[in-house]
């Protein structure tokens, strides 16, 4: 509160020396009707003026001013002729141009906004002037904190008089509140409260820049929702669609909560225990909106609802969880439209005719990017808005692009309900661009069935003249012949055996005859086997793919030769000693040398049949 009682002893000081000062012109404000509504966060001053040109020359212009504390959360104004009387009169056609101008001698205190008039003000005469002020932010919750379980309560401060370069006969002021619950106010003479409405009786004779400070501490628990940032992107679709995608980066903006959540007490009782958290919001969509969804990093929120009816949709949503002061939450909703109801052509230009703010009620807005995506193709680019934005275009790339696709970016700061008025991107555009997609997809699919049909039909192979062809042949011819050649041996190896096991045979039966005769069919396979070999190796060592391989084939076949000559000497030494008639230990003591060198050849030449497998 001391802050607050510091800024208004200043205000009352700069403005008691504006007060002294020469009049502006000779303008006078024979009546003003102030009307401050406070029932959300959103403060919207309406103020009705009656002016009279009590001066001599004609007047095109009239002034407002705007203390400081008020200028900087200014966020729409506007100002209206007023034909009617009483309480029913209307403001007739668009709003009067407006801009920000500095007069002379005047303190940076202040900020003056002039409003022209389509014609002078002539001597005597008088004009009815509606003016609405939008100001966001302008609320300060106090405390700054509170727990789960309190209200929330909000300061706002003004001047009881209408703060003006004019002398002002005759002024009343008007505070619609949210509640009836009001903690405090300034208390002047006259001054009435009754329900949710404060007025303040009629000031008479206000002297120019006349400023009297009130301050109004009162209960207000709807929803602070502010969005940081919000994205549209509007992407329209020659095909009958105008696709939007809004993605919002939200937080609570009211006074910040304090200590621990408790969900068991929020669900109980939520609009006891978390009175000021906001549940849910209402996006009014257009008419037959289709295709809507709602979501968010994790994935579909499905905690809203959609209906509508031929004159509007209306999106309830519902977040993950309340929002208490501070908290924040991303979404992103996107819905689609008939092209139709908005595109339309003047000039031999197209043009889409479009809402600039958010769908969501009561929705401040710090920073708006609307990006309208516009076809391929389109040429000749302009926008259309009713307040100043920041204009610049880009380029988006998406399915089928060549050149991508023209983008008009508009951006805008401090944006409230008020902005959502229509503007117009207007452009050039051929129909028959249209087709370049189609026709894409249309030759692209023709040109793949006629590269399948080629490949099916053409001979891939490598060429039988070419040298890695020959050389591929070769090798499989080496190979070929190595397989034979480890075949044989084989072969070899298994008639070794056959020896073997005739000469066991002979220890347990001393038959002798037919010992010999296993000896006499293994000679026959060994002799027909050695002329099988001769043309093999003679192939190998006349072939170049064979040389790596080549040594370890000869080694085999002389490891071979000689495993099979110490056998058939070790058959011939045993079936003498039988015949002689000697004695099991005097036979293994002539064979026993001869044996350990045959073991050891036998362990070799598997080795190297295991090595020649593996090639």
């Amino acid at each position: 509160m001391l802050r607050f009682a510091l800024t208004l002893l200043l205000f009352t000081l700069a403005f008691g020396v504006l007060s002294s000062s020469p009049v502006f012109s000779d303008l006078i404000l024979a009546k003003v009707d102030r009307r401050i509504d406070l029932t959300s966060q959103i403060v919207r001053i309406t103020t009705s003026l009656k002016v009279e040109n009590a001066g001599s020359n004609p007047i095109s212009e009239i002034l407002l001013s705007f203390p400081e504390n008020q200028a900087k959360h200014l966020a729409y104004l506007t100002a209206t002729l007023n034909e009617g009387k009483g309480k029913g009169k209307a403001s007739s056609g668009a709003g009067l141009p407006t801009e920000v101008v500095i007069p002379k001698d005047v303190p940076d205190s202040l900020t003056f906004y002039s409003v022209s008039l389509h014609k002078g003000l002539g001597k005597g005469e008088s004009l009815l002037l509606d003016v609405l002020a939008v100001f966001t932010h302008a609320l300060e919750p106090f405390p700054e904190k509170i727990s789960q379980a309190d209200i929330q309560l909000l300061l706002f401060q003004d001047t009881a008089h209408f703060l003006s370069p004019y002398k002002v006969m005759v002024q009343s002021v008007a505070v619609k509140l949210p509640e009836a619950r009001v903690e405090s106010y300034t208390k002047l003479e006259g001054t009435k409260l009754s329900g949710s409405e404060l007025k303040y009786s009629p000031f008479h004779n206000i002297p120019p820049f006349s400023y009297l400070p009130i301050i109004i501490h009162f209960e207000n628990n709807q929803p602070f929702a502010v969005a940081e940032e919000l994205v549209r992107e509007i992407e329209i679709s020659h095909w009958g669609n105008v696709q939007v995608t809004e993605h919002y980066n939200l937080f609570h903006g009211g006074a910040k909560n304090k200590g621990e959540f408790s969900r068991l007490d929020y669900q109980a009782r939520p609009y006891v225990r978390g009175a000021s958290a906001f549940r849910r919001l209402v996006a009014r969509l257009p008419p037959r909106a289709h295709s809507v969804y709602y979501r968010d990093e994790i994935g579909n929120i499905s905690t809203s609802s959609l209906w509508g009816d031929s004159k509007k949709t209306e999106l309830e949503i519902e977040p993950r969880y309340p929002l208490f002061g501070g908290w924040r939450t991303a979404f992103t909703i996107g819905y689609g439209l008939p092209l139709r109801d908005f595109l339309f052509e003047s000039d031999g230009k197209r043009f889409l005719n479009f809402s600039f703010g958010s769908p969501i009620n009561e929705l401040v807005i710090d920073t708006l990017i609307v990006k309208v995506v516009l076809p391929e193709g389109s040429k000749d680019i302009s926008a259309s808005v009713p307040f100043p934005v920041k204009q610049w275009q880009e380029t988006k790339f998406s399915h089928l692009d060549l050149v991508g696709r023209p983008v008009v970016v508009l951006e805008k700061n401090n944006v409230v309900p008020e902005h959502n008025e229509h503007f117009q991107v207007y452009y050039k555009f051929n129909s028959l661009s249209m087709l370049r997609e189609p026709l894409m997809l249309i030759f692209g699919f023709f040109f793949l069935f006629v590269a399948c049909i080629v490949y099916m039909h053409a001979d891939l192979s490598i060429s039988k003249s070419s040298a890695s062809y020959l050389a591929k042949v070769q090798w499989e011819e080496v190979q070929a012949t190595v397989q034979q050649i480890h075949n044989i041996i084989s072969h070899c190896l298994t008639a070794h055996d056959k020896l073997e096991a005739s000469l066991r045979d002979l220890s347990r039966t001393g038959d002798v005859q037919a010992c010999k005769a296993t000896r006499k069919s293994v000679d026959s396979l060994l002799k027909g086997v050695s002329k099988d070999l001769k043309p093999l190796v003679t192939f190998l060592q006349s072939s170049p793919q064979a040389a790596h391989i080549l040594p370890k084939v000869e080694e085999l076949i002389a490891k071979e030769r000689d495993l099979q000559e110490r056998l058939m000497a070790k058959h011939t030494t045993v079936v003498d000693c039988y015949e002689k008639k000697l004695g099991g230990r005097e036979i293994e003591n002539r064979i026993a040398s001869n044996q350990q060198k045959i073991t050891s050849l036998r362990q070799e030449v598997d080795d190297l049949m295991e090595f020649i497998d593996e090639i």
